[in-house]
């Protein structure tokens, strides 16, 4: 079938025939695309500052005890849970020219926005918000709670009953230009790799907190672009995570 040659071909990487005939934009020295969109809300949330967590687990506990979770009750994260989890997706660890985060990515290039879909977070309406790790604030997409139960009927019959329970959905949306304009026709590749990295941190951070989480791959495009409130071209969604608390 053609679609699996075209599948295996993004998954491989000739270098010397790819550079020769698709060079990069920043080989061609255009000016690289910013590391984060901006925040059109006037309110800006500040979240809890990492010198503060003091979440302890040991790293062999929550890599042993890492499970996908699907039943979470109905309890509450805290400002201070959420805030530790985002970091631990997408935070800054070390400031500088090149800012470092808590999961790498290919030419440093993190091509992706956090969105939440939040329930149950102390101090936080339901609603849709974004991360903004380079600041370490939230921006409010949409206070609508209506928009947060959309997210439950996005994903297929499967996927549901986690994602109506969850106190917090996560949506990765991938900008592909971030990392088009430095590794031109391997860019694809490497988004699909680093988001892996992004939701196992979010996994093993969870346990941390006592709390659970599950990818979802499988959810409707279309459905779940709307929600997040992204164009679907230039930025969509490419992965989810529900989040919530675990007996």
């Amino acid at each position: 079938m053609k679609y699996k040659n075209f599948g295996r071909d993004i998954l491989k990487c000739d270098f010397e025939e790819g550079w020769s005939k698709w060079p990069s934009d920043s080989n061609k020295g255009i000016a690289m695309p910013s590391a984060q969109k901006d925040c059109t809300s006037d309110e800006l949330i500040d979240q809890i500052a990492p010198s503060d967590f003091k979440f302890e687990i040991k790293l062999q506990d929550a890599i042993k005890n890492r499970r996908s979770r699907r039943k979470f009750t109905q309890g509450s994260l805290t400002l201070k849970e959420l805030s530790f989890l985002l970091w631990a997706a997408q935070g800054i660890t070390e400031e500088g020219v090149s800012a470092h985060r808590a999961v790498p990515s290919a030419n440093a290039r993190h091509p992706f926005e956090t969105y939440l879909v939040i329930r149950r977070v102390d101090g936080l309406k339901p609603g849709i918000y974004r991360y903004l790790p380079l600041d370490h604030k939230l921006c409010i997409v949409s206070d609508d709670s209506a928009h947060a139960e959309k997210i439950s009927v996005s994903c297929f019959d499967v996927n549901k009953p986690q994602m109506q329970n969850a106190a917090v959905v996560f949506v990765w949306a991938a900008i592909p230009y971030r990392t088009e304009w430095r590794a031109g026709p391997y860019a694809y590749k490497y988004i699909a790799i680093d988001v892996g990295h992004v939701c196992q941190n979010l996994y093993l951070a969870a346990e941390a907190i006592g709390a659970g989480t599950c990818a979802i791959a499988a959810y409707e495009q279309e459905k779940v672009d709307n929600v997040i409130g992204v164009n679907g071209n230039d930025e969509f969604a490419v992965y989810l995570a529900s989040v919530g608390k675990v007996e």
